[in-house]
């Protein structure tokens, strides 16, 4: 497996999204995620946004980071906010979400981020499942549906002096 930066616009990353988009829509039924994004959010060193690639150099997982700090809407100074984690379904159940999760929070801790937050949903349990099981915990909501009943938001630490 291959894992490399790309921008947000690249065609590869827009498939991806088109992919995720299409899923969240037939798990939530609302055209997918309406949280606005631009490529410019994940663009180093406030972000990053990386695409691993198969042995035939195809696309197949996705995922990025994208720098927030207190905004007035439950984010903190120093967050690195997880978006887009998606794994093609043929490829799904081989670690590829666990390898693109370490990557991305190795690149948000070596560009000075504290805390990784993510939000996902309730129709997504082997989503909440491997976060929780990479240790990152409940935290308050934040971001675009931070009012609604079946968002969930997490955090976890970055920086080990910053652990219970």
């Amino acid at each position: 497996m291959n894992i490399r930066p790309v921008p947000f616009d690249h065609p590869d990353a827009v498939k991806l999204d088109a992919e995720v988009q299409a899923e969240y829509h037939e798990r939530y039924g609302d055209g997918g995620d309406a949280t606005v994004l631009a490529p410019s959010d994940f663009a180093p060193p406030r972000g990053v946004y990386l695409i691993a690639y198969d042995e035939l150099d195809r696309p197949v997982a996705t995922g990025g980071w994208r720098s927030q700090d207190e905004n007035g809407e439950g984010n903190e100074d120093g967050d690195a906010e997880l978006k887009r984690m998606f794994v093609i379904r043929d490829m799904r159940g081989r670690g590829l979400a666990r390898r693109m999760l370490t990557a991305l929070e190795d690149d948000a801790r070596a560009a000075g981020r504290t805390r990784m937050v993510l939000e996902t949903g309730t129709e997504q349990p082997e989503a909440i499942a491997l976060y929780t099981s990479s240790g990152y915990e409940p935290c308050g909501k934040f971001g675009y549906y931070r009012e609604y009943e079946s968002s969930r938001c997490f955090a976890k630490p970055l920086n080990e002096s910053l652990r219970d």
